[in-house]
């Protein structure tokens, strides 16, 4: 704080210089030349973005001295600077009270020639672009359009609404840490009111909009003495004027800005502020997003949340029956494969027969246009058996979140076949979930089979795919001592060895390495800290503010195949198992002998050497992409399918296996055994024990999902269910076909999980 209050007092050359010797160091950091003291590393962003909030007449001066170093990383063809500079300026614009139209009109000029590079470069500059263009238009836009939707503020022109959720594994992290991220989260919200978001809104839009014409202390000050309702009433009045400024095709600055200064004039009038003279551009605080942090205890937990976040019923229900709808919902396998019955829909818990008689005599009458046409339309059905009605009528409970202002209510059934049905409107995507995730590789495992799970309820029935734009993010965190489970885990030896995802990520988008990687271990140290003041000043001003940069900038997803598996045991009467993996599959020896091995006469142990006999059938990975089958036996004691690759540049659906071998070798002095280590690449594999000698697997590095008894593995990957529904259903009609056709061949095949990044991945 007293560095802050220091550099406050510089002169406007000394800004800039010390401004730009921040920016420069912050580029060094990308070539790896780290801070001399290690305790700044991850920080550098953080302090200069902090410098900029105490000081807000000062972002001018750092998106000029950003769009300069833009300008010369492109001549020299720095390429990986480019994106982090350009994350640095976009979040400085979105904070920066006023920023002129000629310095909005060079970050424009520049996010348009990244169009001519290749991705990522192109992707983002062609968002950066639209967000300006907007911006340029209508001042204050992107901040307007942040806080109202991470803060669910009730808008019809932005309809919008976000929340974070922040999931960590209890039994992967401390206690400490947990308790830690709950303080953390629950204290940034605590000073954050509608109320005063929506005060916050309206003085960075006339901010925006006036520059240093607005009078920034008059207007907080009028805000701050009225009641409620007129700040309401206000915020309808300025979102709707900066929403239909950016998005009129010709709307002109001048006239937004006169249409915002009518506004502006109207408040002050109401009050009785006297004629204060200015005091210049004031900062606005970007209030931190709705998060909320979760541990991970149920496997379906991620589902209930998403499916509470976005049923609006659910503030108006009990907390018990709402937990009492959850735990009885049942989803309803019934698909219909008739024509016209292949749009999306929900099932319909019905109470109905089927049976004629037991149809009440004034049931058709809604559905009749009038009484001398009853009887003709009326449905004539065969006997059948009356079933009773399931209690569980919990499907009602999602039926009932489409009832809510923004949707369409449901079309009722027409009985009558000549009666043409309104076509119901298209469901929007209103919600945004942006998942975080804290831990290692063994949570991202979880997520991977949550998310598999949720794919496959979906595919059954669509419910959350039509509503909830899903958005994940990865922050590794590592204690400093593995726990008892980590210990107990023979497959995670080492702390980069559970952060496999995590090096890749950071490999491919250094931005991510810069930012995200280094909380790794910043995390747990200050959750360790002892309680004071200057703790507290530190967690909630860096912790909180590094994750909501992370979900608000980085949008763009490296996708990670996920891999199916299906568990053969060796008992026969056992079924087997079937569970996807995301980063590692491990097999070992069972060192347990069974009762059938005793039995076996001790004649292959001392000759054949450790480990047992396999036969391993796989695709080889060839430079055509053509299927090439290969098998082969050998002796091996285990063996380990990678699924994250070494260097970034490598295919990410490809399995790097590591079979080691056992190699018998006769010499005089006797017999002796080698272990070499086998190496093949594959997108499928399967593996068998040709002695029907069990072995282990284990998945994700998790000993929590190790399978005992094993006696064959087969790996492949996982498909998208909805792929696999759709090519059911062609095949029904062609049966000698095995290529896809139709609709399934413009369907995403693989199941795919995005994981955030800033970049994506930079080749």
């Amino acid at each position: 704080v007293l560095a802050w209050l220091l550099t406050s007092s510089l002169s406007l050359p000394e800004v800039e210089s010390d401004i730009l010797r921040r920016v420069r160091t912050l580029l060094r950091e990308l070539d790896g030349h780290h801070p001399s003291c290690q305790c700044d590393r991850g920080m550098l962003r953080w302090t200069l973005h902090k410098k900029i909030d105490q000081n807000p007449s000062n972002s001018s001066v750092l998106v000029r001295i950003l769009v300069k170093e833009l300008e010369r990383a492109e001549r020299g063809d720095f390429r990986h600077y480019i994106i982090p500079l350009l994350h640095t300026l976009m979040y400085t614009l979105i904070k920066a009270p006023c920023i002129s139209d000629e310095l909005c009109g060079r970050v424009y000029d520049f996010c348009k020639k990244l169009l001519t590079l290749p991705k990522p470069f192109c992707t983002i500059g062609l968002d950066y672009a639209i967000r300006l263009k907007m911006e340029r238009t209508a001042p204050g836009m992107l901040y307007q359009r942040m806080v109202i939707s991470e803060q669910s503020l009730k808008s019809d022109p932005y309809p919008y609404q976000e929340k974070i959720f922040i999931f960590a594994d209890p039994e992967l992290l401390s206690e400490a840490i947990c308790n830690a991220l709950v303080t953390d989260t629950e204290a940034a919200q605590v000073s954050q009111s509608p109320r005063a978001c929506m005060c916050y809104v309206i003085i960075h839009a006339m901010q925006a909009a006036l520059g240093e014409g607005c009078d920034v202390g008059g207007l907080k000050g009028t805000l701050q003495d009225m009641p409620t309702s007129d700040i309401e009433h206000w915020f309808r009045q300025v979102v709707t004027a900066v929403e239909c400024a950016g998005n009129e095709v010709s709307a002109d600055r001048s006239q937004h800005t006169a249409r915002l200064e009518k506004i502006y004039h109207t408040i002050l009038s109401s009050s009785q502020a006297g004629d204060a003279p200015l005091e210049g551009l004031q900062g606005t605080p970007l209030p931190n997003p709705n998060i909320s942090f979760h541990l991970w205890t149920e496997d379906d937990q991620l589902w209930r949340e998403l499916v509470l976040f976005i049923r609006p019923l659910s503030q108006s229900c009990e907390p018990d029956c709402l937990s009492q709808d959850l735990d009885n919902f049942e989803i309803q396998d019934i698909i219909s494969d008739c024509d016209c019955c292949k749009q999306t829909r929900f099932s319909v818990l019905s109470t109905d027969s089927g049976i004629e008689r037991d149809l009440p005599a004034s049931a058709e009458e809604p559905f009749a246009p009038c009484s001398t046409e009853t009887e003709q339309s009326r449905l004539h059905r065969k006997g059948g058996i009356k079933k009773k009605p399931s209690p569980l009528e919990s499907v009602a409970f999602l039926q009932a979140g489409c009832h809510s202002p923004r949707a369409k209510p449901p079309v009722k059934l027409q009985r009558r076949t000549d009666i043409a049905s309104e076509p119901a409107a298209p469901l929007q995507r209103l919600h945004t979930a942006r998942i975080v995730l804290l831990g290692d590789d063994r949570i991202l495992g979880r997520l991977a089979q949550a998310y598999h799970s949720l794919r496959k309820r979906e595919t059954r029935r669509v419910f959350l795919t039509l509503r909830l734009n899903l958005q994940f993010y990865y922050i590794p965190v590592v204690t400093g001592q593995l726990n008892t489970l980590a210990v107990t885990d023979h497959t995670a030896t080492s702390q980069e060895e559970l952060c496999e995802v995590a090096g890749y990520l950071g490999r491919a988008d250094p931005w991510y390495e810069s930012n995200i990687n280094t909380l790794c271990h910043v995390i747990p140290k200050l959750a360790t800290m002892p309680s004071s003041p200057s703790k507290h000043l530190v967690t909630d001003l860096f912790l909180t503010d590094v994750i909501a940069y992370y979900v608000r900038m980085g949008v763009q997803p490296v996708c990670f195949q996920i891999y199916a598996v299906k568990i053969f045991f060796n008992d026969p009467a056992q079924e087997p198992a079937e569970d996807v993996f995301l980063t590692e599959l491990r097999t070992q020896v069972q060192e347990s002998i069974s009762y059938r091995e005793l039995s076996m006469p001790k004649k292959k142990t001392t000759l054949d050497g450790p480990g047992i006999d396999l036969t391993v059938t796989y695709r080889k990975v060839v430079v055509s992409d053509r299927a090439k089958e290969l098998a082969m036996s050998l002796r091996s004691t285990g063996l380990v399918m990678k699924a994250i690759p070494a260097d970034e540049a490598e295919d990410l659906v490809c399995l790097n296996v590591n079979i080691t071998e056992i190699i018998r070798i006769n010499n005089l002095s006797g017999r002796s055994f080698s272990a070499v280590a086998n190496r093949l690449k594959t997108r499928s594999i399967t593996i068998r024990s040709t002695e029907q000698r069990p072995f282990t697997v284990c998945l994700d590095k998790d000993s929590r999902r190790a399978y005992r008894n094993v006696i064959s593995v087969e790996v492949s990957p996982c498909l998208e269910p909805s792929y696999c529904l759709q090519k059911t259903r062609t095949m029904k009609f062609n049966l000698h076909e095995k290529e896809d056709m139709g609709l399934v061949k413009y369907m995403p095949k693989s199941l795919l999980l995005p994981i955030n990044t800033f970049a994506g991945i930079i080749q």
